[in-house]
């Protein structure tokens, strides 16, 4: 029986280490697991750090949801990037966005650049800039679409296809859009990776990140043992719910991707607006490839404030409904001035507001945002 999305998203993994009757697998808390009489096997449980219930149930979830062969799970989203950097080895180079996740231009520039990996941070919308930055050392290529936090736009169909032809890999930090909304690795790409405490997670109270990979090589055996012996795993816990939420992702990301369309819309129009990022929007310029590549276009939105740094502070400031945090994919809607949040080495302008639309009744978000953004 071939399922779709939703169905998968509420039934796989089911069956994986759960021989009880339980419909819901149990959370199993044991950190030990007893060995065979004829000894250990490798396919056998044996310790929680190598492997888990829970664990291995959230991973095979996320990889079928993905379309790819395999998951690893970590304990953040952080240190799901970080396997990654590990995995390569020093004097390796990499092409990331010049936009990137800030926790991730920290984790290259602070620890992996003093390791010995190379960097070059550059604009990823630009195929022939992407070219351009390729050494014979180079070993990977970051890609991140839509880029935090300001919605920047790569072909991954197209930036796979170069990459295939220099001998580089590829990831794509699907975070933002999900698989609900993106499937890189049908469209090129050779490794995913999540920060799963945003919508995987879904309510803002779990701390989660995982790489799926189109096939179990070398290098994703690399990332495994990265993820058993650095020990940066998930508790049984955080993964019994991480796949508790991801049950309802399909119908919490078209909430989210409905919602932040009419509110890009709202502030589209509105005066004390200077500039919406939402690849939703045709005016974007990433709009016809964002199309070609999702299907739909996500819960976040940046947007540009008429006016200086301090009054785009005081706008979040005057939020009664929209909480004032820095994360994302909550059902509640969030928001923050990017660059204050983002500190030392921020790329972001200095009047961009980035907000996490949730579940709300959009309408209510929208008197929200015009009361705060009165004079």
């Amino acid at each position: 029986m071939i399922m779709r999305f939703e169905t998968l998203a509420i039934h796989a993994g089911l069956d994986i280490e759960n021989p009880s009757a339980s419909i819901v697998p149990p959370i199993s808390p044991s950190t030990i697991f007893e060995i065979g009489k004829e000894g250990r096997s490798e396919d056998e449980l044996h310790y929680t750090r190598l492997g888990n219930p829970n664990r291995l149930q959230f991973e095979h979830l996320i990889a079928v949801l993905e379309q790819g062969s395999a998951a690893a799970a970590f304990s953040s989203g952080i240190a799901a990037a970080s396997a990654i950097l590990q995995a390569l080895d020093p004097g390796d180079h990499i092409i990331i966005p010049e936009d990137v996740y800030s926790g991730n231009r920290k984790l290259v520039k602070l620890i992996m650049n003093r390791w010995g990996l190379r960097s070059s941070f550059i604009d990823m919308t630009s195929l022939e800039r992407i070219e351009e930055a390729i050494r014979p050392e180079t070993r990977l290529i970051w890609i991140e679409t839509p880029s935090n936090p300001l919605m920047r736009i790569t072909d991954i169909a197209a930036v796979t296809v170069l990459a295939q032809k220099h001998g580089i890999r590829t990831v794509v930090d699907n975070t933002w859009p999900s698989p609900v909304n993106q499937l890189p690795l049908k469209l090129g790409a050779d490794l995913v990776m999540h920060s799963t405490s945003k919508y995987f997670g879904g309510h803002s109270d779990i701390l989660g990140g995982a790489v799926v990979t189109k096939a179990e090589d070398d290098f994703f055996s690399r990332i495994r043992t990265i993820q058993r012996m650095g020990g940066a795993v998930p508790s049984p816990q955080d993964c019994w719910l991480l796949a508790r939420s991801t049950r309802t992702l399909a119908y919490r990301m078209r909430g989210h991707n409905e919602h932040a369309a009419e509110v890009a819309r709202f502030l589209s129009d509105h005066p004390r607006v200077a500039d919406v990022y939402y690849p939703g929007l045709e005016s974007h310029p990433g709009h016809d490839i964002a199309k070609k590549q999702m299907k739909g276009f996500g819960g976040m939105i940046s947007f540009l404030v008429d006016g200086g740094e301090k009054e785009s502070i005081a706008i979040v400031g005057r939020s009664k409904l929209i909480k004032r945090a820095t994360s994302l994919g909550g059902v509640e809607s969030t928001w923050e001035h990017r660059k204050s949040s983002e500190g030392e080495g921020s790329v972001s302008l200095d009047n961009l507001i980035r907000v996490s639309i949730g579940l709300e009744h959009p309408d209510d978000l929208k008197e929200d945002l015009h009361q705060a953004l009165k004079r």
